[in-house]
This record gives structure tokens, C-alpha cells and sequence, in this order.
């Protein structure tokens, strides 16, 4: 994909700020869900070969429930980082373009700083955007979302618009027992 730096607007403005913002929380708030857990595998005795058991209906799997407390301390870091719940939080009416955009290179040099400190992330295709790939049957719709006019079944052949990211580590820091990660920033007060 071929961008045109030069055509860029010299100010952002609050609704692009905000969606990018929202963006990169709801990023991460998918990858929080979508990270598989370990568990330890135990070792177990061989058992003995039973007789089959009547076939019964298949059970729906349960939804997964994960703590929050991952997603509260990297909107945590990022506040820490970039202000970003402060810029969120702010009426922006009042300002200029001007200083909303400065605001805004605070929140994106912050929010980028913690990306790269945290996370790991490559792209979900290693094709050059605007080429012509070919899904073959049976891809992964995960890592794949097939837009514009879906007719038929597989293989599709298209443009590739975005290469996707994908989280391959993540490195946040250990939180203590006993630690309240609902409290994002701690009030302050100045004596």
C-alpha cells in the first residue's frame, strides 16, 4: 500500500485521535483474550481399555473468562506513558487544532514507546500490500478477513489491503500479589 505522506493534514483532529486511541485498546484487549493459557500437563498412569461408551450429543464449549488485569495495567502503562486516559478524558472543545496536535505527538510517542517495550508484534502476511494473493480452502479466517463481494467457496483470490498484526511476545511487567490493578494512576497531592 502506497501512502502519500505529503497529503496528510497538518492537524489532526479529536475524532481521528480518538479512534486511533480506541484502536490500540481494543487491539490489545483482543490479544489479552485470545492468548492461549498453559496449563501443566500431569503425568498419568496408563489405564485400562474400557468398552466404548454410547455416543452422546456434543457439549457446546464453555466461553473462556479471563481477568481483567492484564488489559487495566497496560491502559495503566499507557497512561503512564502517553496521558492517554488524561487526553481521552479531556474537552477538547476549547483547543486549537494546533494544540491538540501537539498534544496528540505526546500520546502517539507514548503509546508507540510502550508497544515497542511490551510487545512483540509482526505482520500476519509477509506479502507487500496492494499485491494479489490467493487464499486456498481451509485458511485460517482468524488471520484472514475476506471482504467486498464473498461469492462461492475457496480458494479467493484478491488484493492484499492490510497485512494484519499479530502479537508473537509479550514481556509486561510482573504485577506483586495484593497489587489493585483497577487503580490505573494514583491520585496525586502535592504538600
Amino acid at each position: 500500500m502506497n501512502v502519500d505522506f505529503t497529503a496528510l493534514p497538518a492537524t489532526l483532529d479529536i475524532l481521528h485521535l480518538t479512534l486511533g486511541a480506541l484502536s490500540l485498546l481494543l487491539i490489545f484487549l483482543l490479544l489479552v483474550k485470545a492468548r492461549p493459557r498453559q496449563l501443566p500437563v500431569a503425568a498419568e498412569p496408563a489405564k485400562p481399555v474400557e468398552a466404548p461408551k454410547p455416543v452422546q450429543a456434543p457439549v457446546q464449549p464453555a466461553l473462556k473468562t479471563h481477568s481483567p488485569d492484564a488489559a487495566l495495567q497496560l491502559l495503566s502503562l499507557l497512561q503512564q506513558e502517553a496521558r492517554f486516559i488524561d487526553f481521552l478524558n479531556e474537552d477538547l472543545k476549547g483547543f486549537s487544532d494546533a494544540e491538540i496536535g501537539a498534544v496528540a505527538r505526546v500520546v502517539h510517542e507514548g503509546g508507540k514507546k510502550t508497544l515497542q517495550q511490551y510487545f512483540t508484534l509482526a505482520p500476519v502476511r509477509s506479502e507487500d500490500e496492494e499485491t494479489r494473493i490467493t487464499l486456498p480452502e481451509g485458511f485460517n479466517a482468524a488471520e484472514v478477513r475476506v471482504t467486498g463481494n464473498v461469492v462461492g467457496q475457496p480458494p479467493f483470490t484478491g488484493t492484499l489491503v492490510h497485512r494484519g498484526w499479530r502479537v508473537t511476545g509479550v514481556n509486561l511487567p510482573k504485577l506483586a500479589d495484593g497489587h489493585d490493578a483497577r487503580i490505573l494512576v494514583p491520585a496525586e497531592v502535592e504538600l
